[in-house]
């Protein structure tokens, strides 16, 4: 069985984070808008920043592969079971049905994708084609249907113009096609703002925990141990299904396509749901949870799948 210590120092730094936000929040050091102010920041300024670089450096093709097929199966069925289970059970409304679908398919790629797979099988080049599919199409997908339904005051059509993450997302994918570079000196800004981005919305997550309802109804706490379960064990459950018996890929690609597909759901997704107020409670349990969960999951198909 691989040793639990590298997991565990992989998940650390998340966990570390958020005690602060949370002990941050108990205080009340930033005031009472400090979780709104921090997560509007990573919103507006520095995911933009951090997904434009990433993007610009990973070649556009890279996610056609048979590899990608067998993730992007894991992440569509998980993503409809979250919609299907947020309409049908739980009577969540557009923009909450959104988040709900997201926090269900929606993998902690970069933080937990590279150092849990270095950890395993010494290889993180994944890591590239997931975050491109993830950034590329469900995000826009996701993001549409939230700002589509903001109050009924903005313009469908002039979405890709106002929000921050698309646009950053279009010129990092215009960089990566064209080969452009930034100049050494905004690059390096650029990178600076990029990695203030993750801390920063750990601790806003960290933060929520200290100002969330005093008690919980039984319907939400339902709601996030299904989506939870639907992230950690189907995703990664539909994944290796794909992987071996449909495309039969060879046992290292099957372990990497199914060892992201476990990853829990990013946190991302509670930035999106604060930032739009949409299903806020259910991204930030379903967050904590799945991280927490995925610890044993995670190591389980890593003694499972890896080879002698």
């Amino acid at each position: 069985m691989p040793d639990l210590h590298p997991l565990l120092s992989a998940f650390a730094p998340i966990w570390a984070l958020t005690a602060v936000g949370y002990v941050v929040a108990r205080a009340g050091l930033l005031g009472p808008q400090a979780e709104l102010v921090l997560t509007r920041f990573v919103f507006h300024v520095a995911m933009p920043a951090a997904l434009f670089l990433m993007i610009s450096r990973t070649p556009l093709g890279s996610f056609a592969n048979p590899s990608m097929l067998a993730f992007a199966a894991g992440t569509t069925v998980a993503t409809a079971l979250g919609l299907l289970a947020g309409r049908l059970l739980f009577r969540r409304k557009r923009g909450e049905l959104a988040i709900g679908a997201m926090a269900s398919g929606y993998v902690n790629s970069a933080n937990l994708g590279i150092p849990v797979t270095m950890q395993v099988i010494g290889d993180a080049s994944f890591v590239g084609p997931v975050v491109l599919f993830q950034i590329l199409v469900v995000t826009p997908a996701v993001l549409t249907v939230l700002d589509s339904g903001a109050a009924g005051r903005r313009a469908l059509l002039t979405l890709p113009l106002r929000n921050p993450v698309l646009i950053a997302t279009a010129l990092g994918a215009v960089a990566s096609a064209t080969g452009l570079r930034l100049p050494a000196e905004l690059h390096h800004s650029a990178d600076l703002l990029g990695a203030a981005g993750v801390p920063t919305a750990l601790v806003a997550l960290g933060m929520s925990l200290h100002n969330r309802p005093a008690a919980e109804g039984r319907s939400l706490r339902a709601e996030v141990g299904l989506t939870v379960a639907v992230k950690t064990l189907v995703q990664p459950l539909v994944a290796l299904i794909m992987a071996g018996p449909v495309l039969h890929l060879p046992t290292h690609q099957l372990l990497t396509v199914v060892l992201f597909s476990a990853l829990p759901t990013a946190q991302n997704v509670y930035t999106y749901a604060r930032e739009y107020g949409q299903g806020t409670d259910l991204a930030r349990d379903t967050v904590l949870w799945s991280t927490l969960v995925s610890m044993g999951t995670l190591s389980a198909i890593a003694w499972t799948l890896r080879p002698a």
